[in-house]
């Protein structure tokens, strides 16, 4: 058996790689040019931005939404070069030679495997850190609006002795050190059976989280049964680095790969649930099987020969059943945030399902 594909498999390994790079470039013109108009209307009608900054911001934020739609480049870009095959009649001869369209159609599925590896792995932790710096520069311009339009923000650290609930009005990271604003911090006591007991509240203009420690300024601390203390500054320990704080203020969908693992055991340390970091994971995990199912799925729709006719039905169908995947995945991920499904049946039964439809549609369509 021939592990190496030969030319055959190149040549259509290349005429489908060249496809889908041109449904990405596709697919990202569109979504830089929404993105742009997005940006222009939520950032430029409320600060003084330039083209020049609106249009930065743009490109830092599009490789989060393209990566989401990756898969419909597999789809569509997998389509047209099968179905541009067959016009050719390319694929009729070869499969009048004898050619099993496992040959060519398996190694666009493991190039594809190959590209959502590298995705997750590498683009994926590109885009989130992109993604914090368009939230860092939006901040920046937008700062005096912003400063009218404050968004409460929770955050909880926890250790073996305390337990600390802040709650701030505002924040935004100045230099690489995350502040916040508007700050009140409820710490409580851990109690040798496990429980918890109230023990101080520190109210305070604003909080900067450095290694190891909050420092507070313009603070207020209260403690049962007592007055309250005022003094100019108080640090108080952190168990949060920047990154962690961060990403407490952020979507899963804006937390690198690689990053995840360490999220979801901070977070339930603290007392939150990690289920939509948990789920995340999952659909990052799932990722390669999700590139190399569209790319059977949509040769699965290509292969019907032109002299039988009803070719491009069959590959608007495909496309329709893309979008319709689509949804599907959306519900799943919604059923499995509401934890109606649990998170791994979510994140991988649309992709698994979408490959073994492909497959099972191969089986009835090849005869060699």
């Amino acid at each position: 058996m021939r592990l190496l594909p030969g030319r055959l498999e190149l040549y259509v390994l290349n005429r489908t790689m060249v496809s889908v790079a041109g449904a990405l470039a596709i697919i990202a013109a569109v979504i830089l040019l929404i993105d742009f108009v997005d940006v222009s209307r939520n950032v430029g009608g409320r600060a003084d931005a330039g083209f020049v900054v609106l249009l930065w911001l743009t490109l830092l934020k599009a490789p989060s939404t393209i990566l989401t739609l990756l898969p419909f480049a597999f789809l569509f870009g997998t389509l047209a070069a099968f179905v541009g095959l067959n016009r050719r009649s390319e694929l009729i001869a070869m499969r009048a030679a004898g050619v099993s369209a496992w040959r060519f159609i398996l190694p666009a599925a493991a190039a594809a495997f190959m590209v959502g590896a590298l995705t997750v792995a590498v683009l994926n932790p590109m885009a989130a850190w992109m993604n914090v710096k368009f939230e860092q520069a939006r901040t920046a311009v937008m700062d005096d609006y912003l400063a009218n339009a404050p968004k409460e923000t929770w955050l909880r650290q926890t250790d073996d002795k305390s337990q600390v609930v802040i709650r701030a009005r505002g924040h935004d990271q100045v230099d690489g050190v995350v502040r916040l604003k508007t700050v009140s911090m409820f710490i409580y006591r851990v109690e040798a059976d496990g429980g918890l007991a109230f023990s101080r509240r520190v109210e305070a203009a604003e909080a900067r989280l450095f290694p190891g420690y909050w420092k507070l300024t313009d603070v207020r601390e209260a403690t049962p049964g007592a007055g309250s203390v005022r003094s100019e500054t108080l640090t108080i320990p952190s168990t949060l680095d920047d990154q962690a704080a961060i990403e407490r203020f952020t979507t899963p969908e804006a937390i690198a790969f690689w990053r995840l693992p360490a999220t979801i055991a901070g977070t339930e340390k603290a007392g939150f649930s990690a289920l939509a970091y948990r789920l995340r994971l999952q659909q990052l995990l799932a990722t390669p099987i999700l590139f190399s199912a569209m790319s059977v799925l949509a040769a699965a729709f290509s292969l019907r020969l032109m002299r039988l006719g009803g070719l491009p039905a069959l590959a608007g169908s495909g496309v329709v059943l893309g979008f319709a995947f689509f949804f599907f995945n959306q519900m799943c991920i919604a059923l499995g945030r509401a934890e109606i499904i649990p998170a791994m049946l979510a994140a991988w039964a649309p992709p698994l399902l979408a490959l073994l439809s492909g497959l099972t549609l191969l089986c009835y369509t090849e005869d060699g």
